[in-house]
């Protein structure tokens, strides 16, 4: 066992943490796909903080963060270097800006984004939680990759973060949204049917 899971192990064992629940909730489907895609923003004007959380990955990751699209240039976290809870800070963002998450993995040159569509091989590499902390990580949102090319083993443990002045958003699924435009077109239409014949 290595030693960041040692010593979450301990942290946990000893009671440190809030309660059972301050554990991050792991992918629970591992070897299937999470069909679950996310979108990330800024919760308000502030920095953005990463805490290592874990990883069970062979390949060598760091983490890097992109604002609105663009780089910020900074990278870091190594899942074969990072011990529980160290903290890279992104620097600050404005509220509602989009943030993108990307896994670079040192060994092959793959770059993983939280973003499904900006993935070379159209896979989602993330799974995603809520966090609520322990002594070691504030509370926060869970984000855990998966490191290989078409999605590996899907356990989505690879490297695993909690980022705060984060907020996560299920992305409503692509065919539901004609629907509900069309529905409210449709209440629209039975508002004004109503008006002129009042």
């Amino acid at each position: 066992m290595k030693l960041k899971s040692l010593f979450a192990a301990l942290v946990i064992s000893l009671g440190v943490a809030s309660s059972a629940s301050a554990i991050p909730t792991a992918y629970g489907a591992s070897g299937t796909p999470n069909p679950t895609l996310y979108s990330f923003v800024a919760t308000t004007t502030g920095d953005v903080l990463a805490y290592f959380a874990d990883s069970t990955a062979g390949y060598t990751n760091t983490l890097s963060l992109l604002v609105n699209g663009v780089d910020t240039g900074i990278s870091g976290l190594n899942n074969h270097t990072s011990v529980y809870g160290q903290m890279l800070n992104f620097g600050t963002v404005n509220a509602g800006d989009s943030l993108v998450f990307r896994l670079n993995v040192l060994n092959n040159g793959d770059t993983w984004f939280s973003q499904k569509s900006l993935n070379s091989d159209g896979v989602n590499h993330i799974y995603s939680s809520s966090y609520a902390g322990d002594i070691a990580i504030p509370a926060g949102v869970y984000v855990a990759f998966e490191d290989l090319r078409n999605g590996g083993d899907y356990n989505y443990h690879d490297e695993n973060f909690v980022f705060t002045n984060v907020s996560n958003a299920q992305a409503i699924p692509l065919p539901a949204t004609p629907l509900l435009f069309g529905l409210g077109l449709g209440v629209l239409a039975l508002f004004g049917k109503r008006r002129q014949q009042g």
